[in-house]
């Protein structure tokens, strides 16, 4: 993937980051390091998100997003050592798929619980923090299967998804104007979640998955103020499917 001159648009920011120990958390913490962010890094993997972190200044911490007190005492803490937040990426999110007659509820409040919120439970503990910065963000990764599913067996992810972007919608107008609430939808992408899948892609127009680094860079975008017109939108990364 060809390299894109950093311009340290971060520089000064402490961004929150969660599922940051690989996939597209991995590569967005690895992006905004390099663009001068303080990062908050969120992971079950606690080694993982460890080495995620380097050498970059910020913190790295074992967090389970399920588990809303556990969000708030570990975001209070490191916003307190690294002087607030200002911005948010939900970037942690599972896929667990298969057909609705044999999908267990157990299952379903999985999914639900993880992606929807999850995501919700960060930024809640996170809006205290934010209130307090100037051009504060929040950019939620939801999903192309959010917006239509691209195959059968995927009820409970395609509904956690879409609830994101129905989430960042409502988010972007109770927040305004002080914080800018932004979706990214991406398709698939060469990451450990979709590991062992084939991925079809011939109703996409580029005829191939992402590299994870194409879905941190637009996520940057909508974290940096070269975005900042731009609240309550859902941007489809996903190498032209279709069906959009």
């Amino acid at each position: 993937m060809a390299k894109i001159p950093i311009i340290k648009g971060l520089e000064g920011r402490t961004i929150v980051i969660t599922g940051a120990a690989s996939g597209i958390g991995g590569a967005t913490a690895e992006l905004f390091i390099d663009e001068g962010a303080r990062v908050i890094l969120l992971d079950l993997n606690a080694a993982g998100v460890e080495a995620a972190l380097g050498s970059g200044e910020g913190l790295a911490r074992k967090a389970d997003i399920t588990n809303y007190d556990e969000v708030v005492r570990i975001i209070d803490e490191a916003a307190s050592f690294t002087g607030g937040v200002d911005g948010v990426v939900n970037a942690a999110g599972i896929l667990l798929f298969g057909p609705t007659l044999d999908m267990t509820i157990e299952t379903w409040n999985k999914v639900i619980d993880v992606n929807l919120s999850g995501s919700f439970h960060v930024i809640k503990a996170c809006l205290p923090w934010l209130k307090q910065k100037e051009g504060a963000t929040i950019v939620n990764i939801a999903s192309g299967d959010g917006l239509l599913p691209s195959s059968p067996g995927l009820a409970a992810y395609a509904a956690s998804k879409g609830g994101v972007v129905a989430l960042t919608k409502a988010l972007a107008a109770d927040l305004a104007p002080s914080i800018r609430v932004n979706c990214v939808c991406p398709g698939p992408v060469d990451t450990p979640m979709v590991n062992g899948l084939r991925a079809e892609v011939g109703n996409y127009a580029l005829k191939r998955i992402a590299d994870p680094v194409e879905i941190a860079r637009a996520i940057l975008f909508l974290t940096a103020s070269q975005s900042s017109f731009v609240t309550g939108a859902t941007l489809a990364v996903d190498g032209g499917r279709t069906f959009h």
